[in-house]
């Protein structure tokens, strides 16, 4: 991609289109960097016998609201997802021995949804991988950062030997 953008806006003598072309570059990377992570937890949340929605599950009821128990609202919030729907998901949790559910006894429109022993030792099991796979992607994030903040001048010295290149090619019949 970075050829590419490089080209097509270097074609204008003008140093905001380099910088979008960065802007474009980076956002690729950052969001490459995101995809690679949520492959890895999708993938180890199932070698650990969970669907990755349990473990997103588990982790909102451990971590989301500091308290170690969430409610179907606060969890609706953190999975992004209908209040329905992560009803459901809570019910299939503690079908599996994942989570209990309480019902507030001043009001039962609460409920309160904590992780069981099970629960919390797939839990701890997941968050080591995940710690490691956070701390690989931190570095690779703040070498990226690093790359980011050179001068660009190398770049824009790659995009005009490109250009020149390219030129070359035309003017040969290629």
């Amino acid at each position: 991609m970075s050829a590419t953008a490089h080209v097509h806006f270097g074609s204008r003598a003008n140093g905001n289109s380099r910088a979008v072309a960065q802007t474009m570059e980076d956002l690729a990377w950052f969001r490459y960097s995101i995809r690679k992570f949520l492959r890895f937890s999708e993938k180890a949340a199932r070698a650990h016998g969970l669907t990755p929605q349990h473990h997103q599950l588990l982790l909102g009821i451990a971590g989301y609201t500091g308290r170690g128990w969430a409610t179907v609202t606060e969890l609706a919030e953190f999975l992004q997802e209908r209040h329905h729907s992560v009803g459901e998901l809570i019910g299939r949790a503690v079908k599996r021995g994942l989570v209990r559910k309480q019902q507030d006894t001043e009001d039962k429109r609460f409920v309160f949804v904590s992780l069981t022993r099970k629960g919390e030792a797939v839990l701890a099991k997941l968050t080591r991988l995940h710690k490691e796979q956070v701390d690989q992607l931190q570095a690779g994030l703040l070498h990226q950062g690093a790359r980011m903040a050179r001068p660009m001048a190398h770049r824009a010295n790659f995009g005009r030997a490109l250009e020149k290149g390219q030129q070359r090619g035309n003017a040969s019949g290629r």
